[in-house]
């Protein structure tokens, strides 16, 4: 892996649970245009609401990433696993040892993915699914670059946003209902109009929501409302995402809630409504 050509030289830490950690060096060029990144890496935007388009052109999204493998899954490798990238998060999401990446955080986030997938046992031939929450370019900033690594990945959007992402070829639409790898697409409008959360019903029920929320103070926080195009739109999704049965979830901006999730969701939808 070539390094050289970056920019910025980070610390990468991949957490392998069980004690093994691996450590690489990561190096991030200058983010698109978008939020503003803390330098930080323990505060995240979810601190103010969470949810950008993206970083401001030469910031650095945070000071170190993180992949974190979380819950057991087939073929020893974890259910979901974490690309915390500072102020943004990517996960990796495997069933029978295959790979799905749901987001793909800031543009020059491709190596810390693929340092993910190395730590959970995994490459590029693993992934056979790229799902794009959202188009802003925090989430779908390095789209491209990951489906080049994956050139038989499939790639995921919803239909309102797949204009507004660029990518080596074509996105397949997906609207509610739709299955995916297993995963069930649930449309979440608002933060943008084609917003979209993935349920995996395994392990318990895990949700990728994306910008659809944001998690503050381990709790579920409603999104930016200087990123969200229309927010009773996003409160309806939340409610929307409550009614599901998940104990996990997870988001662009925030850490994880690993238990109890969807009562906790569920009441933020009946409180901003």
């Amino acid at each position: 892996m070539n390094l050289s050509r970056t920019l910025d030289r980070r610390t990468f830490v991949v957490d392998l649970g069980r004690g093994g950690i691996a450590i690489a060096v990561l190096g991030i060029a200058g983010c698109g245009p978008a939020a503003t990144g803390s330098a930080d890496p323990s505060r995240s935007l979810a601190a103010t609401g969470g949810g950008s388009p993206g970083a401001t052109a030469g910031s650095s999204p945070a000071a170190s990433a993180t992949a974190v493998a979380s819950t057991s899954g087939e073929a020893g490798a974890p259910a979901w696993s974490r690309v915390n990238l500072g102020f943004v998060s990517a996960y990796i999401l495997v069933h029978r040892g295959e790979a799905a990446i749901v987001d793909t955080g800031v543009e020059g986030s491709a190596d810390a993915i693929a340092a993910a997938l190395t730590g959970i046992g995994l490459d590029w031939p693993a992934v056979a699914h790229v799902i794009l929450t959202h188009n802003h370019a925090d989430h779908a900033g390095s789209a491209a670059d990951v489906l080049d690594r994956a050139p038989d990945a499939t790639g995921y959007a919803g239909a309102e946003d797949i204009a507004g992402i660029t990518v080596p070829r074509s996105l397949t639409p997906v609207q509610d209902g739709d299955v995916v790898f297993d995963l069930q697409v649930i449309t979440a409008p608002g933060h943008t109009p084609g917003s979209i959360a993935v349920l995996d019903p395994a392990a318990g029920g895990i949700l990728v929501a994306g910008d659809a929320m944001g998690i503050s103070g381990g709790v579920p926080s409603l999104p930016g409302a200087q990123f969200t195009e229309d927010m009773e739109q996003a409160k309806a999704s939340i409610a929307k995402l409550g009614g599901l049965t998940f104990e996990t979830l997870l988001v662009g901006h925030g850490d994880p809630i690993e238990s109890g999730a969807a009562a906790l969701v569920a009441a933020l939808g009946a409180e901003a409504r």
